[in-house]
């Protein structure tokens, strides 16, 4: 099995992806203590505030695509309502054929949405990765660590029985009884140790240096440090909001406790405006109103900002820096992003696709004039034998019509049979 480098993630696809945005996240850190403010709250914003711009141009696809579909949804509600109650082969294939023709005019994909979330999760997945686990792409902070860990390992006994009991310890439960922990592996009994400190709440702290009282001086010298990186807007980044109330309340420090109640109100907030900034698609009746994905969409946009806010009342205050941030700079995208489109003249993007159309559909004839060549060429070739009786030709044209009627998608007799329908559409 292979050694775990702390934190960091190893799999197979947000694995790389992580390990790129831990180079990010470590070099906004080296700048931050360049300029003599080290702090993982300010990295955290930056960091949030760079990747949101390095997505900005799928963002502004992905919102093109819902003013888009909003203009176009008429056109298609109308196709839908009518083909209604349809159900036949040719039906659905004009219907298909005619959907098809909307978006081409308005120059979108039916996947284009999903092709941009797509593409957007597992940066976005990866990106939680590593916030969650600073000191693991972070050797700055890391190395706060490294002197008190290689104490504590000195005292394995005791430091691993002490660690598994600590507040947010349960979460690497797994690693306590992993072979490698198991068998006496340093390094990665070390990391353990350094991943159980990293999530440790201020009590837990206090905790270890009552257990440890020799080591003291090295715990005061790396508790002090990680105050200096933690504390943001006097809040420790690596505490919930629900734990720095309950502390708080105890010490009657009424400032804190508003501070962290901020934290998951603020999440909450924000990812409703949010919401509320994203273009909505056109309603023209009360129908719209009982469509399935209409009211999904609805239910969403109402429950999200309420787990929003249960999520960061229980989880680091780290977590809900960056969901603030993230929501903020998705809304100051979203006012620039609705302004551009606005100036968008949506009737000069239909004009022009209208000419792609046309370019594509001049190539389509061509291809469907040498498949109507091939389709001629091989009914005709069924009456060749002169020798067959009139009735073994009629039943050799029926089995090759039952043939086309029951092709498989995508075959050469399917095409063949489109462009049978095709061209008797045509000539009416």
């Amino acid at each position: 099995m292979t050694v775990m480098l702390l934190t960091k993630y190893n799999g197979s696809i947000l694995g790389p992806i992580a390990k790129i945005l831990g180079y990010l996240m470590n070099w906004i850190f080296i700048f931050l203590d360049k300029i003599g403010i080290p702090n993982i709250g300010l990295a955290i914003i930056l960091f949030t505030i760079v990747i949101y711009m390095l997505l900005l141009p799928l963002t502004i696809k992905q919102q093109k695509f819902s003013k888009l579909s909003a203009k176009m949804s008429p056109e298609l509600k109308a196709i839908q309502k009518k083909y209604e109650g349809k159900k036949d082969n040719e039906s659905m294939q004009a219907m298909n054929l005619e959907t098809q023709e909307i978006y081409a005019k308005y120059g979108v994909s039916p996947s284009g949405s999903c092709v941009q979330l797509l593409i957007q999760m597992p940066i976005l997945f990866a990106l939680y990765r590593v916030i969650y686990a600073i000191p693991a792409y972070v050797p700055m902070v890391k190395n706060v660590f490294s002197e008190l860990v290689g104490e504590l390992y000195k005292q394995e006994a005791q430091a691993t029985e002490f660690l598994k009991n600590l507040t947010n310890s349960s979460m690497y439960s797994k690693q306590f009884t992993n072979e490698l922990f198991l068998g006496g592996n340093k390094e990665y009994i070390t990391n353990t140790y350094i991943d159980c400190l990293n999530r440790a709440s201020s009590a837990d702290w206090v905790s270890l240096k009552e257990k440890f009282s020799a080591l003291s001086s090295v715990i005061d010298k790396a508790y002090g440090q990680l105050e200096v990186y933690n504390n943001f807007l006097g809040l420790n980044v690596s505490n919930s909001p629900s734990f720095t109330i309950k502390t708080a309340f105890a010490e009657r420090n009424w400032l804190l406790i508003i501070g962290a109640l901020l934290v998951p109100l603020l999440a909450g907030g924000t990812q409703w405006l949010n919401t509320k900034l994203m273009p909505q698609a056109a309603s023209n009746d009360s129908a719209s109103e009982n469509d399935t994905m209409a009211q999904s969409m609805k239910a969403m946009n109402t429950t999200m900002p309420i787990m929003s806010a249960v999520f960061c009342l229980t989880l680091p205050v780290g977590m809900g820096i960056y969901w603030i941030a993230g929501a903020v700079i998705r809304c100051v995208q979203q006012v620039i992003i609705n302004k551009h489109l606005d100036k968008i003249d949506i009737d000069e993007i239909v004009e022009k696709n209208k000419e792609k159309a046309k370019a594509k559909m001049a190539k389509k004839k061509e291809y469907v004039s040498q498949l109507n060549s091939k389709a001629t060429i091989n009914t005709k070739n069924i009456g060749v034998n002169t020798n067959m009786s009139q009735k073994q030709k009629e039943e050799a044209l029926s089995r090759t019509e039952n043939s086309r009627n029951n092709a498989k998608p995508g075959s050469l007799a399917e095409k063949a049979n489109l462009v049978k329908q095709y061209n008797e559409r045509n000539n009416k």
